[in-house]
């Protein structure tokens, strides 16, 4: 189901200021100084939080810019603005300050200007704010960009309209509104696929306002970066300027739904052409990282195509001879993240080991990968800086903040400090890690979130939490929809079982799930809620289960097979009718793979036993309420599967209660929405296990 990222930013993108030099007046906004009445977390003081980017390294290593964006609940709205901070002491400064959001700020090559996107164009400003001035002028504006590294050019990225619209076919029908579609593909996770994105080059000049640029994928109806998730990590100049490095899947329709199979293109803005360097590596391969003497190139990639989950393999590609090698055969874990350190011999990595996202390296001389960190939260970052590393952390007690970790120990000195003043104002419920016994006797890694004042003498309900993915992760993230901690304020045992089929415990435990939906991991589920329920201050006959995307599938497939041991399910954007979803969804990669292949291949025999296992031809066993949530603009999981449940569930006579968002997606990312979302989710559960 692809990966859920946490948390999910959208950012406003507002038109152009008439006056390209002009510093709006002060507008921005911070959440005020918060005196809280309780000292247990409400959904208002989650929203509340700052949320901060990931920070840039100033060339020399001294500074860091980042951008923290706030929400503003009555106007139901963020604001983003940008800050430095001196890494010698971790203060720092607010440098812009508008009624529109600044983002994905970076560093000029030379160190002089910081740069950043607002109102759909680049600016650059001094470090001490100061010359705040509009470098692009594009007609409707970029999505990112990237300077050479001689400041002799910049490359940015914006959508492209290849594909005639009706009124283009029909030009006597300018209102009609429909879309004419001839090949798969045609809507992707929550948008319609109107455009392209293309990438350009312009020549770069500091006094010149870029008005257009050389598009180096003319004509061609494929994008870069790659959608959905895809930046400008997955761009790379060569350290001369005279490549450019990016990621594309050069497929159609038909064959780009049902493939994986990304590439790294590099195009020579001297002699236009463009070469494929990892033709016949049939997975994803992206992120391209440059040393920094400029002779190798680092990237992720993946084996088999179709594949989204497969394990993440870290590869350096000599650029002078074109050979490439593999570092991670032998490291049964993915290598993500990964940033070169000076050394031009050590790669810095992330990755994820037994429910926690950990900092490791490798030397590429040796070939030896090594663990620098272990605890109880999950790094987002890593930036290698002297003899120390800047990182973001969060934790499913924290929202990240910015740190200075130390290799050799491990250790960790908090730098950013955004969001204490409302932290020290609130007691967070205890995480604890518990290994428990599977039914084919594997040890579970499940963590348990107690309530805040948590008190052993007495009874409290639980509730069974389900990733969705369904190979994402239960490691420590912070979130603003399913946050643990916020659960456990209301009053809850939560039970999180990193069950079969997520990573961080090898690719064995990973890839069970492929073509089992319905088996091992439920029992995994129901192992984890079992031996929870053993525990003298859990009341068995108080037990919730609740669950997104594949997790809204297992709510709906429990509900037909629990055997009463639940009182409550939710469901947020769940697969509810497996058949009706294969037809539906976008990536058919991912449904091709998971449910093991289309259900009218009568003689496949993997494919058949998930779709025989589909929770609607279940329903008559439910007898227990359910909440179901979906958002209109979801197309990852159409929200059809959600009225189809309730209408189901209704129709059985069970109580059942339907939370549609007609503006939201697969996730909820508005502010009141947000907070909608929260309030919901307590009263439906704090009816059925409380009352």
């Amino acid at each position: 189901m692809q990966k859920i990222i946490y948390p999910t930013l959208i950012l406003l993108s507002l038109m152009a200021c008439d006056n390209k030099n002009e510093t709006p007046a002060s507008k921005s906004y911070k959440t005020p100084e918060i005196k809280l009445t309780s000292d247990v977390m409400t959904p208002d003081v989650l929203w509340s939080f700052g949320r901060v980017s990931t920070p840039a390294i100033s060339p020399d290593g001294t500074k860091a810019v980042y951008s923290i964006t706030y929400f503003n609940k009555e106007e139901d709205r963020s604001y983003t603005d940008l800050y430095i901070m001196n890494l010698s002491d971790g203060s720092a400064v607010q440098i812009t300050d508008t009624d529109y959001n600044e983002s994905d700020p970076t560093w000029r090559p030379d160190g002089q200007k910081i740069a950043y996107l607002a109102k759909g164009q680049v600016w650059e400003i001094n470090p001490d704010g100061s010359d705040n001035r509009q470098i692009t002028d594009i007609k409707g504006g970029i999505n990112g960009y990237l300077y050479a590294p001689d400041m002799s050019k910049i490359a940015y990225f914006r959508d492209v309209k290849l594909e005639p619209a009706v009124e283009d076919i029909y030009p006597d029908l300018p209102k009609a509104k429909a879309r004419i579609i001839n090949d798969q593909f045609y809507r992707h996770w929550n948008d319609w696929v109107e455009g392209y994105s293309h990438i350009f080059i312009a020549d770069y000049t500091p006094a010149r306002i870029i008005t257009d640029g050389k598009d180096i994928m003319e004509g061609e109806k494929w994008e870069s970066p790659v959608r959905p998730w895809g930046g400008v990590e997955q761009l790379a100049w060569t350290k001369d300027g005279k490549k450019m490095i990016y990621t594309s899947r050069k497929k159609y329709g038909l064959d780009y739904a049902f493939s994986t199979n990304t590439d790294l293109y590099a195009y020579n803005t001297e002699d236009g052409t463009t070469t494929n360097l990892t033709e016949g590596m049939m997975g994803y391969d992206k992120n391209p990282v440059i040393s920094p003497d400029g002779r190798h190139m680092a990237w992720e990639s993946m084996e088999r195509d179709g594949y989204e989950a497969d394990k993440i393999r870290l590869f350096v590609m000599d650029l002078t001879t074109g050979e490439k090698k593999e570092y991670t055969k032998d490291f049964d874990q993915n290598a993500e993240h990964l940033a070169w350190d000076n050394d031009n011999n050590t790669i810095w990595f992330i990755s994820d080991h037994h429910a926690t996202d950990e900092i490791y390296s490798l030397n590429t001389t040796t070939g030896e990968i090594k663990k620098h960190t272990d605890g109880i939260h999950n790094y987002t970052s890593v930036a290698p800086v002297g003899g120390s590393l800047i990182t973001t952390q969060v934790s499913m007690s924290k929202p990240a903040e910015i740190y200075r970790t130390d290799p050799a120990t491990g250790k960790d000195e908090e730098l950013s400090f955004i969001n204490k003043s409302i932290l020290d104002q609130l007691e967070m419920g205890k995480v604890e890690k518990r290994w428990v016994k599977t039914t084919d006797n594997k040890d579970m890694l499940v963590w348990m979130i107690y309530p805040p004042h948590f008190d052993a003498n007495k009874k409290y309900p639980a509730i069974l939490y389900c990733e969705g993915g369904p190979q994402s992760t239960v490691s420590q993230f912070w979130s603003y929809r399913w946050n643990f901690q916020q659960m456990a304020a209301n009053g809850y045992i939560i039970v999180a079982p990193n069950r079969r089929g997520l990573p961080g415990f090898g690719q064995e435990w990973l890839e069970q799930i492929s073509g089992d939906y319905s088996g091992q991991n439920i029992r995994d589920y129901l192992s984890a809620i079992d031996d929870a329920k053993k525990e003298p201050y859990i009341d068995e006959n108080r037990l919730g289960c609740v669950g997104a995307s594949y997790g809204g599938y297992s709510v709906y497939y429990l509900a037909g097979h629990h055997n009463k041991r639940f009182k409550a399910f939710i469901a947020h954007c769940g697969i509810f009718d497996l058949e009706s979803q294969y037809c539906e969804t976008e990536e058919m990669w991912f449904a091709n793979w998971d449910m093991g292949g289309a259900p009218w291949d009568k003689n496949n025999k993997i494919a058949q036993r998930t779709y025989a296992n589909s929770p609607h031809k279940f329903v008559g066993n439910w007898d227990t309420p359910i909440l179901v949530i979906h958002g209109q603009k979801d197309y990852r999981i159409d929200v059809s599967q959600g009225m189809s449940a309730f209408n189901a569930a209704r129709m059985r006579g069970i109580p059942a209660q339907f939370l549609y968002f007609p503006e939201e997606c697969h996730w909820v990312t508005g502010c009141q929405d947000g907070i909608l979302w929260q309030r919901t989710f307590k009263a439906w559960l704090d009816k059925w296990l409380k009352e």
